[in-house]
């Protein structure tokens, strides 16, 4: 019984803070999908054969131990999306860039010059949603999709208006699909983007449902139009709002973007 007269220390603390941290990280990764249910599993698995192994139950314990010991490779292939998504979000020059001057070597070291013509895109969706005409449109960032951009047409144009239009109209070949644009030219068009696995909201259609996928594994943005209402959405880290006015979208673009009001990078 001498566990009973264990003083903690400090870094205890500091221990289970951020092993709480992490947890609670993973399960906001995980929630809406049907890999919380496998999670919450998984967790509750670890603390009954912590439990049994400090009541020295030997047996029960070496059979749970070696189940979890073998399950890390199949967790590994169950969570890979959530894993990337979390290297992602622990990687990208983004996190650096949240404190300010103190990261600016990282930034510079590890950031793409990013210049936009944010007045080319929203006015071509605000064109799109007057006239219902659907549209994905996957603004790159950090990551240049290059997996993704292999299953579309090239297209290596200059951003403009008309190019967008056409490349959606509805009895255009290239409209079925997502355009992506890189360092603002239009680099392909029809390529196919992965689907979530979230729940979202029932009236959402492949479009949407793509654009959240595609958000979820990288640091891109995409920009929907419903082909239904004509509708203006966006999605960035997985979440997607309904329904922006353009002038709403333009400046979501530029804050997200990290530009000035000329579509400069400030």
């Amino acid at each position: 019984m001498t566990f009973l007269f264990i003083s903690p220390r400090f870094l205890d603390f500091v221990d289970v803070f951020l092993v709480a941290v992490l947890l609670f990280t993973l399960y906001k990764l995980v929630k809406g999908t049907v890999a919380v249910n496998i999670f919450l599993g998984l967790v509750a698995l670890f603390l009954i054969w912590r439990l049994v192994e400090a009541l020295q139950m030997e047996l029960l314990s070496a059979i749970l131990g070696a189940f979890i010991s073998v399950g890390l490779v199949a967790l590994i292939i169950i969570f890979q999306p959530e894993i990337r998504q979390f290297l992602l979000a622990v990687g990208t020059a983004k996190v650096f860039g949240k404190y300010g001057r103190r990261f600016t070597f990282f930034k510079k070291l590890f950031g793409t010059s990013i210049e936009f013509d944010v007045d080319v895109i929203v006015a071509a969706c605000q064109r799109m949603s007057e006239q219902q005409t659907g549209a994905l449109i996957v603004i790159t960032r950090q990551n240049e999709l290059s997996q993704l951009a292999a299953t579309g047409q090239e297209v290596d144009s200059a951003v403009s208006t008309q190019l967008v239009e056409n490349i959606f109209f509805k009895n255009s070949p290239l409209h079925d699909g997502a355009m992506i644009i890189t360092n603002n030219r239009i680099r392909v068009a029809a390529a196919i983007m992965p689907v979530t696995k979230k729940k979202i909201r029932a009236s959402f259609g492949l479009r949407h449902r793509a654009a959240v996928g595609v958000t979820e594994i990288s640091d891109a943005i995409a920009i929907i139009v419903s082909e239904e209402n004509g509708k203006i959405s966006y999605s960035i880290k997985g979440d997607i709002i309904y329904g922006l006015k353009p002038e709403q979208l333009q400046q979501r673009l530029i804050t997200d973007l990290g530009l000035d009001n000329n579509g400069k990078v400030k």
